[in-house]
Formats: structure tokens, sequence, C-alpha cells
């Protein structure tokens, strides 16, 4: 089958044609490991999980080669460990740990491999090297930066002249570049800092070389799809284009370039100055489904800004809760070729969606005009197998819909409250009780016998804490 991907290089959508059908190869940016993953952080997970469930639905679970890697070298990360007292490889290993925890609950596979910075420290001193050697980078008082010069078609993927991007960029003014583009591929360590020995003195790579090595290593000096927010498009794409094409100019880096567009919450920017800022375990901890999460993401398409409001979050739960309370166990069997074409169209999520929401209504018809026949069970398979495909629905992420909440704090106040009213004849306090669980998400049933309560799909264990 076609798929087609809106490839930033070319600025076109493209028909997708691998590099080798056997190993489709893909490489996305993963995180720099030194504090929680937030929401924005999370967006190119999902959408490239959702590419490479596609990929292995298209051309085989055993013909995709999935590498994401973790920055687990980076001042970032130095500042921390000074700051906490703490050694950066116990940092590095609790954060990746805490990602990899937060990613699986929205869903998300885990990638071929997950290569550490750390482990091709040899890869990147051979990649400076051989830069060094045919003329693209210099040292420099014990610092090797790339010539940007030396690379004709430096802006290309960010279609950005070298004049707009020093205009544009926040550059390094350094009297040691010959060029204010000129970007780090290594620099020296103090005592106090991580360092491996080189031919350029003890030290430690930059950022973007990390990548580059890191991918022809894994991939191949040629491979098929290069993936990441696209905050990253310049500097870091760009400069990982350009030296991974000096370094071995028989290849092209990556054929296919995707960039998701960044996240916002509630209309505005996340940001710690507004308030609005939150990470993935900070809505995990507050009773947001990591399923719910992803149906949101999913919700817009990957090239367009997405809101996060606690709307889009709320409708995603009553419509997921309606979808998981009617199956009925029936496995799943091949997803409808409706929603797949879909994905295969630049990944459109939302149009996935819509048509999935149309697989579940066509299901209920069939339920409600005969339960238990053939075709019911059929069709229910088949929009189990569509939602699976977007990674939605997947028996590992339906704990969410179990009550679990331990409410008996609250029934014990509900029959202090209770005595209380049959010896005043007032139930205001009760209707007030009342009045604020239901606030909560919370249904209540009287009977003589007692107080029971339970968790609506509009449940916010938040909204009870005040009552204990």
């Amino acid at each position: 089958m076609t798929i087609k991907l809106q490839n930033t290089r070319t600025r076109k959508k493209e028909v997708f044609t691998p590099i080798d059908p056997n190993n489709v190869r893909m490489y996305v940016c993963g995180p720099t490991v030194y504090d929680r993953a937030h929401l924005g952080n999370a967006r190119p997970v999902v959408v490239f999980d959702v590419l490479y469930r596609l990929l292995r639905h298209v051309y085989g679970a055993d013909h995709v080669t999935y590498v994401r890697n973790f920055t687990d070298v980076d001042d970032k990360i130095n500042a921390r460990a000074a700051a906490s007292g703490r050694a950066i490889g116990e940092i590095t290993d609790e954060t990746i740990q805490w990602f990899l925890g937060d990613m699986a609950a929205l869903g998300a596979l885990e990638p071929n491999a997950m290569p550490r910075a750390t482990q091709f420290i040899p890869q990147m001193v051979a990649m400076i090297s051989d830069l060094i050697a045919n003329g693209h980078a210099y040292e420099a008082e014990g610092h090797v930066l790339f010539a940007v010069e030396s690379y004709q078609d430096y802006g290309a993927l960010s279609g950005r002249s070298i004049d707009d991007m020093i205009a544009g960029a926040r550059v390094e003014v350094a009297p040691y570049k010959r060029n204010p583009m000129d970007f780090v591929l290594w620099k020296p360590s103090g005592p106090d800092l991580p360092g491996w020995e080189s031919p350029w003195g003890r030290g430690r790579p930059g950022w973007h070389i990390e990548c580059s090595a890191m991918a022809y290593e894994l991939l191949g000096e040629s491979f098929d799809i290069h993936g990441g927010g696209n905050d990253l498009m310049f500097p870091h794409h760009e400069n990982e284009l350009a030296q991974s094409c000096c370094a071995h100019p028989e290849g092209r880096f990556a054929n296919y370039w995707l960039h998701n567009e960044m996240l916002q919450v509630e209309g505005k920017k996340m940001s710690k100055s507004l308030g609005n800022f939150f990470t993935v375990h900070d809505l995990l901890e507050q009773g947001v489904p990591g399923e719910v999460i992803r149906f949101v993401f999913l919700s817009t398409h990957y090239r367009k800004p997405m809101d996060w409001t606690e709307g889009k979050a709320l409708q995603a739960r009553r419509t997921l809760a309606h979808w998981r309370e009617n199956l009925s166990g029936v496995a799943p069997s091949v997803p409808c070729q409706r929603v797949v074409d879909a994905l295969a169209e630049d990944l459109n999520t939302s149009k996935s969606l819509y048509e999935l929401n149309g697989l579940f209504l066509n299901w209920m018809q069939k339920k409600a005009d005969e339960p238990a026949c053939a075709e019911a069970k059929q069709s229910e398979a088949e929009f189990l197998a569509s939602a699976q495909l977007l990674g939605l629905l997947l028996p590992e992420m339906g704990d969410w819909m179990q009550d679990s909440y331990d409410f008996s704090f609250l029934v014990d106040q509900f029959n202090v409250l209770r005595d209380a009213a049959k010896e005043s004849k007032d139930f205001s306090a009760i209707d007030a009780m009342k009045s604020r669980l239901a606030a909560a998400g919370v249904e209540v049933r009287m009977s003589k016998v007692g107080v029971e309560l339970s968790a609506t799909i509009d449940f916010d264990p938040a909204k009870l804490e005040a009552l204990k």
C-alpha cells in the first residue's frame, strides 16, 4: 500500500519509498534526561509511535527498526547534579526510568534501540576526526568546531540563509570561531565535569554530534526517516544533517524528515511563568489516564499546533469509557482499511479517529439488531483492531476504568451526617455533601442499609482532597 509523508527536506508530501522494505529505518531524537518529561515532550513520542505502528502494520513488525536516543551527557544534567549533590549516573538512570514509565502509560511501544550518548563516545571521536581530516571541522582553544561554510547546503533543511540564521538564533559569541554559525563538536572538560580522553584533550561531545554518530552506527549512512519536534529543526537537525553528510558523503543521512508542531495549554504556550506547565507524571497523578492523554494528542494532526484543554480531556475520557464499556472480550481481527488509509495519508490521526467512531456506531447498530450474531462480533473485532493500531483500547491501558478509589472516609462522613440529620430533621448538610461529590464526579446511592459511592467517568479525585 502507499504511505505519503510530508517531507520537511523537500517541503512536499511524498510517497514513502523505503531504501530496503525488509529493514525500514527510523531515528527520532529523544530526551535529555535530567527531569520529568513535560506534556510537550510527549507529543513526538506519541506521533512517531503511531508511525512506528503503521510501518509495522504495512511492512511487518520484524522489518522495521526504530531508534530513539537518550542524551545523558549535557550541561543541564551537569547543573542538576551540582545543585542536588547527586551523581550524574544516578540522575540519568532515574530519569530514563521515569521517561519510559510515563511513555508506557501513554501506550507508546519501546523502540528497537534506545542508545545512550555516553555509550557512543568513541564513535563520536572517530566522526569528529574524519570531519577535521576532510576540512569540515577545525580545532581551536581545546574546542573542535564544525565549519558551516564548508557545507554548501547548510540551511536547506530549515529553509534559512546563514545571515537569517545568525539574525534569528542565539549564537554563542566566541573569539575562536571562524564563523559565528560554526558549532561545537567537542569541548574541554574541567576536573569537576564528565569527560573522555580524545586527540584534543579531555572533554565531552557537543549535542549535535551525538545523534549523528548514533544514527550512523545503528542505521547506516543513509536511512529512511528522521523525526522530532519542529523546535529541533534548527539548529539541531540542520547541524546533524550537515555534519553527517560531510562525514559520510556517500550517504544522504535521512531521506524523509518529519516534524511535529508544538503544544499549547488552553490556547497559551506552556510556561512555568503562566502556571500552565505540567509533566506527564503530573497529569497521571491527578487521575488523567494515559489513554486519555493519547486520545487528545491524536485528535489533532501532528503538523498543527495542539491545544491541550480540560474540555478535550473530559470528552476523550467519555468517548473511551463508552467504547470500553461495550467491549465483550472479542479478540481483535484486522484493522479497517479506511483507518489505515487515513494514517497512510501523512498520519491523519484526526481522520482515523473519525473513521474509528464510525466503526463503533456501525458495530453498535449491528449489536442492537442481533447481539449474538457473527456479523456483530466481526464488527467489534475490526473496531478493536483499528483502535489498537492507533494505540488505543490496549488491554494494559484499561485499568483506569476500574473504580479503585477508597471512598471509605467519605462513607464514614456520610453516616455521621445521616445520624445527625435523623435527629435534627435537617438534611441540608447531606444535600451539600451530595453536591460536592457530584461536582467531583462521584455518584451517591443511599438506601436503608447504608451509603454507596462510586466514580463516574467524570471522576476527579483532586476535588475530594478538601474533604479529607
